[in-house]
């Protein structure tokens, strides 16, 4: 039991019937991932699908010339390589633990087989790639045409919603491939935040003190994926 209740802090997994979640709890197990593994990369065959318990992934999209940049981020929310269980593929991005902390880890086959047993998991895997297809397009649309101060409220926001804390452990550099700029320029947008503040920014910590002068501040993406998400998978979004 103590088991099962911690798994149980994924949301989604929460979500499912008894029965789906009698399929595979047997085969999940608890994992530490420390902030920045990499869990997948761009052609890597996705063997194993994670769900977050109180960690945070994020995707990233690369570029030949090794630039990268921030296509969704995965919390307790969801999971990430559940697509797989419905047929074999490979990785198209990037994925690597942005904050750290706990997962449960299934293997593929193990989750396949019982998707194959279970409509309902299947349903709830394809919704999940729906909500998380539209959080990468919402992303699109944002790194495109929001300023980069809106972006990284919208981003802390996307964090802290994700965690138990108000204390974000993030590197310059980390924070920087998450929002496609240079280093020099999160530390002006950090320094403006914490000017008002919203946030106490300090060599590798984020402490958000002010959440509702976050929200005020980030920009439309933030609300339109939460609505996505609470569409598409109202039992595990809160």
């Amino acid at each position: 039991m103590p088991k099962t209740r911690g798994l149980l802090k994924n949301n989604l997994l929460a979500s499912l019937a008894p029965e789906e979640f009698a399929l595979i709890s047997g085969q999940l197990t608890q994992v530490e991932l420390e902030k920045g593994r990499l869990l997948y990369d761009p052609g890597d065959r996705m063997d194993t699908a994670y769900f977050p318990l109180d960690c945070v992934l994020s995707l990233m999209t690369l570029m030949e010339s090794g630039a990268a940049i921030e296509s969704a981020t995965v919390g307790r929310e969801g999971g990430v390589g559940l697509l797989a269980a419905l047929s074999p593929r490979h990785s198209v991005c990037r994925c690597i633990v942005q904050v750290p902390g706990k997962a449960a880890r299934i293997s593929v086959g193990a989750l396949s087989d019982a998707v194959g047993r279970s409509p309902g998991l299947r349903a709830v895997i394809e919704r999940h790639n729906d909500a998380l297809m539209g959080h990468a397009m919402q992303s699109v649309a944002c790194n495109a045409l929001h300023s980069v101060e809106a972006r990284f409220c919208r981003w802390l926001l996307s964090c802290h919603d994700r965690i138990d804390v108000d204390t974000i452990s993030l590197t310059q550099e980390f924070l920087a491939d998450m929002l496609g700029v240079q280093r020099t320029t999160v530390t002006a947008v950090a320094g403006a935040l914490q000017s008002k503040g919203l946030i106490q920014y300090r060599r590798g910590i984020v402490d958000i003190l002010d959440r509702a002068g976050i929200e005020a501040m980030a920009c439309e993406c933030y609300g339109a994926v939460r609505r996505t998400y609470q569409t598409l998978l109202p039992k595990s979004f809160g």
